[in-house]
């Protein structure tokens, strides 16, 4: 009998809970879906039936005379943001009202996750932002040109050595493993060659590191971002104790033999030192002119030195570090997938494409970091390609303080938000509305010619995020991607082989947009290159 009234008692609390949470955005005059807590809208991607995008892409058309819709991260509100000047009022303008990304752990749960750039909250990020701004100006980048040109060299050599006219690779493997090779050497000034050493440290490591899979991670996960309180409960980490020690160490001996030996070095931890002193300044006599259409502005008037306040612990200096490694690693590399896959899938543009380099190369004896950003059509290709193939599917910014959003013409509703409350900004389905792209679905890098760029609707296109949170390292990212397709492009076309998935299909199991059975590819040797 007892039991008989637990369960009806239960009973009563869950249907009063699912009542109170289905009123939420209903009482402010936003529309949503009904839910079932905890898992709010989330329930298909958590048990894998469906794809993250195209739950992102469901609810974007859900309510298509709606400027946002009401969702539910498990049980955390959240508004999706549909209509692109909203997207500018709330994430530019009024930027210190959304000023935060979600916080789903701690810094006493995972200091080293809790300190980098994207985690940091409030005060700690703009000083965090200001302090590292000048690492990832064009100035800088032209300065480690030569160390990314090197990887690329030896990702091209290694293949050239091949006999066979096809070589069929998995391009994911290949290109992780030169995203690897580069963060090691400029973030940890570390050199290596995981195509020829496979099984050294630093790939071991950064696998681990960027390892989401496994039954009991990804249900720590979900636990933690339910209730936050468990996460030091359950020893939830974004990055395992070896992994942690291991980068700790790296940094620490790094540090110790450039200091003691008075080392100067064109790369990402030479300049995080210089920011640990608070030495680290624009440099605007030797301002490179950004030509990349991806490329993104800094937002934030802080980032002058006289107003840095941050002076970086080893702790703050590896954590930067590292969330550089898992965007590159991971991010970086399946942007360059889906290039090489858009490039077998279109001869035509790769013909195209191959042409301007090799032009390029009849009158420039070596590529620098200014030739890259003359190679009209290969930015076309890649801003196109990151337009099809976002590596971010939606960002989110969190409410830090109560916000009324400004009611328009069609909507007199104004909805208020409340501190905690998020925001989601669907990158994906804005990149594949048809309201901004023609034939969304179609490779077509003529919409960023310079004759048809201009003609593209401002905030319909965020590779890279938007405002002042947006990606600080685009300029390195596009820098990377550019710099190994030159390379590759001379030696070998890009083709389809039997393996190649056609069409492509989302792995439902991933959280990020991968394909199911991975980016099978072959190199075909150019015959120019034999």
């Amino acid at each position: 009998m007892l039991w008989l009234i637990l369960l009806a008692v239960f009973l009563v609390i869950f249907y009063l809970y699912t009542v109170k949470l289905n009123h939420y955005w209903k009482d402010r005059g936003v529309k949503h879906e009904f839910v079932i807590p905890p898992f709010g809208n989330n329930l298909k991607p958590l048990f894998k039936s469906q794809p993250f995008f195209e739950m992102v892409e469901e609810f974007y058309y859900k309510f298509p005379e709606e400027r946002c819709t009401g969702l539910f991260q498990f049980t955390t509100p959240v508004l999706m943001l549909k209509d692109l000047e909203l997207i500018k009022e709330l994430c530019v303008k009024d930027f210190e009202y959304f000023l935060d990304h979600s916080a789903f752990l701690k810094e006493d749960t995972d200091p080293l996750w809790s300190k980098n750039l994207f985690a940091l909250t409030g005060q700690k990020w703009r000083d965090m932002r200001a302090t590292l701004s000048p690492s990832f100006t064009g100035s800088k980048m032209r300065q480690m040109f030569m160390l990314v040109q090197k990887c690329s060299e030896n990702f091209v050599n290694y293949f050239e050595q091949n006999s066979s006219d096809i070589i069929e690779i998995e391009l994911k493997d290949a290109f992780s493993k030169y995203t690897n090779d580069i963060i090691a050497t400029t973030a940890f000034g570390i050199q290596c060659d995981s195509l020829e050493n496979p099984e050294n440290e630093f790939y071991v490591r950064g696998k681990q590191t960027t390892d989401f899979s496994g039954v009991w991670k990804n249900l720590k996960f979900m636990l933690v971002v339910m209730i936050p309180w468990l996460g030091k409960v359950l020893d939830s980490r974004m990055f395992d104790k070896e992994v942690s020690i291991f980068f700790k160490r790296i940094m620490k001996e790094t540090l110790d033999y450039r200091k003691k030996n008075n080392i100067e070095r064109p790369d990402m931890i030479n300049l995080l030192m210089h920011a640990k002193k608070g030495s680290l300044m624009q440099d605007e006599s030797k301002k490179v002119e950004e030509r990349s259409f991806a490329a993104v502005e800094e937002h934030l008037e802080s980032k002058h030195p006289q107003e840095m306040k941050a002076e970086l612990s080893l702790e703050d200096i590896t954590s930067q570090a590292l969330i550089f490694f898992v965007a590159g690693f991971d991010t970086v590399s399946t942007a360059m997938c889906f290039m090489a896959y858009e490039l077998a899938l279109n001869p035509d543009i790769q013909q195209r494409l191959i042409m301007e380099l090799d032009e390029h190369r009849a009158v420039n004896k070596n590529l620098t970091y200014e030739g890259l950003a003359e190679l009209t059509y290969l930015d076309m290709v890649f801003s196109e390609s990151l337009r099809k193939w976002p590596a971010t599917i939606a960002t989110d910014r969190q409410c830090v303080k109560p916000y009324t959003i400004k009611s328009d013409e069609q909507n007199n509703k104004a909805p208020t938000l409340t501190p905690g409350n998020l925001l989601w900004i669907p990158i994906w389905a804005i990149h594949h509305d048809p309201n901004y792209w023609e034939n969304p679905d179609k490779f077509d890098p003529e919409r960023f010619s310079p004759e048809n760029k201009d003609k593209i609707v401002p905030y319909s296109y965020l590779p890279f995020g938007v405002g002042p949170r947006n990606c600080i390292g685009s300029r390195f990212a596009i820098m990377e991607v550019k710099a190994v397709f030159y390379g590759l492009l001379e030696k070998f076309e890009i083709v389809p082989t039997e393996k190649t998935c056609i069409p492509f299909k989302p792995n439902k199991r991933a959280f990020t947009l991968v394909s199911e059975n991975g980016f099978w590819f072959g190199l075909k040797k150019r015959k120019s290159s034999n």
